[in-house]
């Protein structure tokens, strides 16, 4: 028998290994599943030396085939970041357990009950790149909402996968839970992606998340029901009415604070009548902190060191300090702006004036719609969901972030006493 066909046997067994996974977690008490995360948290922070380890040699492999600062930002744990995944997980422990939950119901008139009620979906795939947090993240929440998890991390990161999973797999055995509940696929390479976009009757959903090209491929390639999570090309709107203060801290903090991540922002639009009063001071600020302006025109007024700003730019999603700065005669012209070019991630407009803010949060079509607030908030964790399996940008089945409940599907119980139809 040849090495691929091994291969093969080997994938199809892990496929088939996490099925049957799921069963039994799908009836798993809330008490058991919350006992592995609370054995997940413990054995994260206890194995940060075997973690960090293995990251390290990842970021050497990273740096030496040219990844980019936001994916080596991306990739990069410590133990700060670890204790930050374990608090998470403990969170996700703390959080309502969905499985199981009434979302309505009723009874006919012959007597039969209705309930709906939320189920789990089986096998949660995902594939990501460069993210090792993710990992962690969709254990957890696949675990607690009862699903096994079948994950793709990316050959950036996968040494940390490996021990990330060894360490989940371990704690999960310790709860008495199936040790193929979570299982990662990155020995097999893009072959393994590939499959697994293809592996209906294993995988029940399938999440990406990266980069736009990523999301594209698998939406456009699989055949297992794709939940979209989307790029993200993110805005802030500084409106006539903009406070000076408030559009400094907030511009600043949304992209600064964490530049390669998908709820920075990316493309600030300001009011013409509030370029000069506002503008100057939004730039130093930014400036100051490291970051690359592609201004316009106007905007060049009043930051002479800008980089002209390029058709391209408005499309970009940078990951890193830059910043494409424009300004707008109208907020019409700016939700026009929104409209043709934002990924329908997150945007945000900085206001006192409460119509216009009422305006933007009704006529913006994004997942997450902000008045006066960093878009850095778009995050599961901040939502109060724990952590999240990524953040949603199409209109089916979830939008936004997604936590428990956005990881479960639901079924109806009818419970009848001899009826028949007449």
């Amino acid at each position: 028998m040849s090495q691929t066909t091994l291969d093969r046997v080997s994938l199809v067994d892990k496929l088939a290994a996490a099925k049957e996974a799921s069963l039994s977690l799908a009836t798993a008490t809330t008490d058991v599943k919350n006992a592995a995360l609370r054995a997940i948290a413990t054995r994260l922070t206890g194995s940060s030396a075997r973690i960090l380890e293995a990251n390290e040699l990842d970021l050497a492999n990273g740096r030496e085939s040219g990844l980019s600062t936001g994916l080596l930002d991306r990739l990069t744990l410590s133990d700060a970041r670890l204790a930050g995944l374990a608090d998470a997980v403990l969170q996700i422990a703390a959080l309502t357990d969905p499985v199981g939950e009434a979302v309505r119901g009723s009874s006919l008139p012959n007597g039969i009950k209705l309930t709906q009620v939320r189920v789990p979906f089986g096998v949660v795939g995902a594939i990501y790149e460069a993210r090792p947090n993710v990992t962690v993240d969709i254990a957890a929440l696949a675990l607690k909402s009862g699903n096994a998890a079948v994950l793709r991390g990316g050959s950036a990161a996968i040494e940390t996968n490996r021990v990330l999973v060894d360490v989940i797999g371990e704690a999960v055995a310790d709860a008495g839970l199936p040790a193929g509940s979570v299982q990662t696929i990155d020995e097999f390479g893009r072959d393994g992606a590939t499959r697994l976009m293809k592996a209906r009757g294993y995988i029940d959903v399938l999440i990406p998340r990266g980069s736009a090209e990523l999301i594209r491929t698998v939406v456009t390639e699989s055949t297992v029901p794709v939940i979209e999570t989307g790029a993200g090309v993110v805005h802030i709107v500084l409106d006539e009415s903009a406070r000076e203060d408030w559009s400094v801290d907030i511009v600043r903090n949304a992209k600064v604070q964490r530049p390669s991540v998908c709820n920075a922002v990316e493309t600030l639009l300001v009011h013409r009548g509030a370029a000069e009063r506002v503008l100057p001071a939004v730039l130093s600020a930014l400036t100051e902190a490291g970051v690359t302006v592609h201004a316009d025109e106007s905007a060049r007024a009043f930051a002479p060191t800008a980089v002209p700003a390029t058709e391209e730019d408005w499309a970009t999603e940078h990951m890193s300090l830059d910043i494409s700065v424009k300004v707008v005669d109208s907020l019409d012209e700016a939700m026009a702006h929104i409209r043709r070019y934002s990924t329908q991630h997150t945007e945000s407009i900085i206001t006192n004036d409460l119509a216009n803010a009422e305006r933007f949060l009704a006529e913006v079509d994004s997942a997450v719609v902000m008045v006066n607030a960093s878009t850095r908030f778009t995050d599961g964790g901040e939502f109060g969901f724990g952590a999240e399996v990524g953040i949603s940008t199409q209109k089916l089945h979830a939008r936004g972030p997604m936590g428990l409940p956005e990881l479960t599907s639901t079924k109806w119980l009818v419970r009848g006493s001899g009826q028949i139809r007449p």
